[in-house]
């Protein structure tokens, strides 16, 4: 891969006069990686940072059920969809031009959803909010592995941005609570525009440009197939609450995407410089990782929602009560991911990754006992470090198998792929679990029949790490080299 931060051999120094050489002091691989690391954690943030805030926006912009669920959705399926996109444009315009635009526009639509008025400027807003975390995500990951070289160190690295960005899936709840209820919900997007403006400072000063892939073009039409599809998909499932899954308003959106990712598959495999090479998932490390990835996602993304609602609709917490509450979930994410790497030298990537998983599944399967009557201790405590230190230690060596094979010029797109799987996972996640919790309750706001729905939720989530288990198993290559 390209090394980022490095100085150049006396022998590829260009001639130049005394009175013009000036040394550079190069940027420690440190800085390279904080900057990186801070816009993983606002993207990753904004995924959850709004759940605690839903009532509110509600209640202030007239939104319907669907159209709470589309706050959250307009920003994973955008996210999701053109990640793929913005990591080719990674490789092909410049990993430090991609980041810092992608993060320009991601603090401008926050700051647009902030100043809504009207329920379909801020679906607006976070659609396009997606769109630049979809830019600037794959460009966080090729950042961090071309500045460190290969070996301990970069998987420390890795390791240090999968922290991160779990980080800030796991804070957006404390966060989205302690604004909504200090300020108002407006706050959980405004915050973005100090901190985006600060971390496009350090990374203009810290990050130095590379790219790879000369002479190849975006695949625009292959960015609109994937991203129409996986929306159609998202829509057809959020449907089935409302309609059940032989109506036609479910089945057509579901069969369109459908289509619409098959289209898509047939220009990737006809197109000279195709957004997804199909042969990438000849590798067997790429494909495993992927796909396991996004069962993992499915489930984590998924559990910050429901333990946000479980302690809100049922218990009866306020928002910021119910961000306090997460705290410890939070802390564990971290904990889990900076242990990773150092555990994965001793036993493994494969066995680290199965063991976080089984850890996971287990965490919810204790929470799918949730009752109306639960302790904090019981029903958030236990179970919630049980889920999310598992999700922190199968997270990283997932990312690391993923990325180690990739030639240079594709470590964008590479890093965009494993970014797509986790948070389109969680997008479709999010749908799929939500209708089985609908299904159960019926409808019913009793805090019973609530708890048992989320508890059945749970259950499906607990399943899905299993699978991943059993994937991570016997499908992830020992050796990266493997294909």
């Amino acid at each position: 891969m390209t090394v980022m931060v490095q100085a150049p051999s006396e022998a590829a120094k260009p001639r130049i006069s005394p009175s013009a050489a000036r040394p550079v002091r190069p940027v420690r691989p440190w800085l390279v990686v904080l900057a990186a690391s801070a816009g993983q954690f606002l993207v990753v943030l904004d995924v959850s940072v709004v759940n605690v805030a839903l009532p509110s926006m509600r209640a202030d912009l007239g939104l319907s059920t669907t159209g709470l669920q589309w706050v959250l959705n307009a920003y994973s399926i955008a996210f999701a969809g053109f990640m793929l996109f913005g990591g080719r444009a990674a490789d092909l315009f410049g990993r430090k031009r991609t980041f810092l635009f992608g993060l320009g526009l991601f603090t401008l639509a926050s700051l647009a959803g902030g100043l809504a008025q009207e329920g379909w400027q801020l679906l607006a807003a976070r659609a396009v909010q997606g769109l630049g975390a979809a830019v600037l995500a794959p460009a966080t990951l090729t950042i961090v592995t071309s500045a460190v070289p290969a070996g301990p160190a970069r998987t420390r690295a890795i390791g240090t941005w999968s922290a991160v960005g779990a980080a800030g899936g796991a804070a957006g709840g404390f966060v989205g609570g302690l604004l909504t209820d200090l300020l108002s919900w407006r706050w959980v997007l405004l915050i973005n525009v100090p901190v985006g403006a600060l971390v496009l400072l350090g990374a203009a000063i810290w990050l130095t440009e590379s790219r790879s892939g000369a002479g190849r073009r975006l695949d625009l039409p292959g960015a609109v197939l994937v991203t129409g599809g996986l929306a159609a998909v998202a829509y057809g499932i959020v449907q089935t609450e409302e309609t059940g899954w032989t109506a036609s308003a479910t089945l057509l959106p579901l069969l369109g995407g459908i289509a619409l990712l098959g289209l898509f598959v047939a220009v990737e495999a006809r197109t000279p410089a195709p957004l997804m090479p199909l042969k990438l998932f000849r590798s067997r490390a790429v494909t495993a990782a992927n796909v396991t990835m996004m069962l993992c996602g499915s489930a984590s993304f998924a559990m910050w929602f429901f333990m946000t609602v479980y302690a809100q609709n049922v218990l009866g917490y306020t928002p910021l009560e119910a961000g306090l509450a997460l705290i410890p979930s939070s802390i564990s994410v971290v904990i889990g991911s900076k242990l990773a790497p150092r555990l994965m030298v001793r036993a493994g990537a494969v066995t680290i990754a199965v063991t976080g998983a089984l850890i996971a599944a287990a965490g919810f399967g204790w929470q799918s006992l949730m009752t109306a009557d639960g302790t904090f201790l019981t029903t958030i405590l236990g179970p919630g470090i049980l889920m999310m230190l598992g999700i922190g230690l199968a997270a990283t060596p997932l990312a690391a198998l993923a990325t180690a094979g990739a030639e240079p010029g594709d470590a964008g797109l590479v890093s965009g792929l494993i970014n797509t799987s986790r948070t389109m996972g969680g997008a479709l996640g999010l749908a799929v679990l939500s209708t089985v919790a609908a299904a159960r309750t019926g409808g019913s706001t009793d805090p019973a029949e609530l708890a048992a729905g989320y508890a059945r939720a749970f259950q499906v989530g607990s399943g899905l790490l299993l699978a991943c288990a059993l994937l991570s198993l016997f499908w992830l290559p020992r050796r990266t080299g493997t294909t």
